[in-house]
């Protein structure tokens, strides 16, 4: 699906936030890869299930006309510094709902910038009938569970000793879930 770009400005910092474009497939390459290694707050270590530039260009033309995915960027000026992406299921029983994940670069944390990606993937799920958004947390990422709890989400469920950090330590994943009001 395509959305309106929309621009935001927020502790003096302006970006757009926009639907993904072929041309991006680069810079989303070596993005998440970068964003990966600045945070153990996701699933992938740096390089893991790694997309290439034409692996990129493929999944954002099929979420392009896909009416149950949404595959966002923000960029300041033309650099890409965030994305985000809405998932739906082809399957009939899973159709009404999508997942959300998101990744912000480290330097551009504190200007609303994963905030407002799940705020417009909320409007746009809302707008087109979803009846459910999920998403995964790491227990120990505080401030995103506070952000997800205050939008709407509510915590529907515990995968104890699910993800191995660096410091050797087993962590659980809450499992979020919210509905359409």
């Amino acid at each position: 699906m395509i959305i309106a770009e929309r621009p935001f400005n927020v502790n003096g910092l302006s970006y757009t936030i926009r639907s993904a474009a072929a041309e991006d497939a680069e810079q989303l390459s070596g993005l998440r890869v970068q964003i990966d290694g600045e945070t153990e707050n996701l699933d992938r270590e740096p390089g893991e299930a790694f997309i290439d530039a034409p692996g990129f260009v493929k999944l954002i033309q099929a979420d392009s006309v896909s009416p149950t995915n949404l595959f966002l960027v923000a960029a300041v000026e033309d650099r890409i510094v965030a994305f985000s992406r809405c998932q739906g299921s082809d399957l009939i029983r899973f159709s009404h709902k999508v997942e959300f994940g998101v990744g912000v670069l480290k330097d551009y944390w504190g200007h609303g910038i994963g905030k407002n990606l799940l705020k417009t993937s909320i409007d746009w799920a809302d707008s087109t009938g979803m009846v459910k958004m999920t998403l995964t947390v790491l227990e120990t990422n505080e401030k995103a569970v506070r952000l997800y709890e205050k939008l709407g989400f509510e915590v529907e469920g515990v995968l104890r000793k699910d993800k191995l950090l660096s410091d050797g330590t087993y962590y659980s994943t809450l499992v979020m879930g919210r509905l359409n009001q």
